[in-house]
């Protein structure tokens, strides 16, 4: 042992001038040190490649969210048709990013770069089967979101300058496929947005509406409890938030029937505040 109790380190037996001799003999053209350099080269572009579609899935989640505030503009809006197109054009510009996380996966394996793009992925499921059930009261399957999601090249230099005797080439497609797991967690979702709208539904006058979402919330949280503990921790995590939104939703079910007829409609939407934040705070306590 050394002054003070420490412990000499093995190396330090070596004097510091052998050691430097020992890095300066090292071959760089050697195998090994190829094979280095050629992990070190895909790890780096493997990183690269993971923070691009870091940023992308942020925003896809940005624009998606977007579009979600848009569609809750729909109750309110004099011209319905007006919000729901806009809010495809947002979609389609949502779309455009995801094409652009396709480009990056060519090739790839996608389940190595999941964790980058499942929230942009959750996000955009939120927001397509939020606007599909304003325009149809159902649930958007995930097939359906798949193909809207098969991209073809929009660069066709390469499809007119073909030979005169091959046949017409079909331009490049590539897609990108949301999970199973990335579906169930963006209807999760969408039970929150739905319970929102409720509320605002009921703020404006309608009556109906929250009957149809109660029935229609209540069909999802069915489906959840099938799944149970046997599916993903993050499923089962947020089956709790959709058993939250279910409550307040037929909450407000119970108050239209039964007071209904003695709170006037433009009071209705401050009794269901009211008593949301009485359910979320006897949910805390418990």
């Amino acid at each position: 042992s050394g002054s003070g109790g420490f412990r000499k380190r093995k190396h330090d037996n070596f004097p510091h001038g052998q050691r430097r001799e020992e890095k300066e003999n090292v071959n760089p053209s050697s195998a090994l040190m190829m094979s280095f350099k050629s992990f070190q080269l895909e790890l780096d572009t493997r990183h690269d490649k993971y923070e691009r579609l870091v940023k992308l899935s942020r925003d896809i989640t940005i624009e998606s969210k977007r579009t979600i505030f848009l569609l809750h503009r729909f109750t309110s809006a004099p011209n319905g048709e007006e919000i729901l197109n806009e809010s495809e054009a947002k979609l389609d510009a949502v779309r455009r990013k995801i094409k652009q996380v396709a480009q990056e996966l060519i090739g790839e394996d996608m389940y190595q770069f999941h964790r980058a793009i499942s929230p942009g992925l959750q996000e955009y499921v939120e927001a397509v089967s939020f606007q599909y059930f304003i325009k149809t009261r159902s649930l958007v399957s995930v097939e359906e979101i798949n193909n809207q999601l098969i991209f073809t090249a929009e660069d066709r230099e390469e499809i007119t300058n073909k030979t005169s005797d091959s046949q017409e080439k079909q331009p490049p497609t590539w897609s990108l496929k949301v999970t199973p797991v990335d579906y169930l967690l963006g209807v999760a979702d969408l039970t929150g947005e739905l319970m929102r709208l409720c509320i605002s539904s009921v703020g404006n006058g309608d009556i109906d509406t929250p009957f149809e979402l109660s029935q229609f919330l209540r069909q999802i949280y069915d489906g959840f409890t099938f799944i149970g503990n046997t599916g993903p921790y993050e499923v089962s995590k947020k089956l709790y938030t959709l058993k939250q939104s279910l409550a307040k939703v037929e909450n407000a079910c119970y108050t239209l029937k039964v007071r209904g007829s003695e709170i006037p409609k433009h009071m209705l939407a401050d009794v269901f505040s009211t008593k949301t934040d009485l359910i979320d705070q006897e949910e805390g306590l418990s």
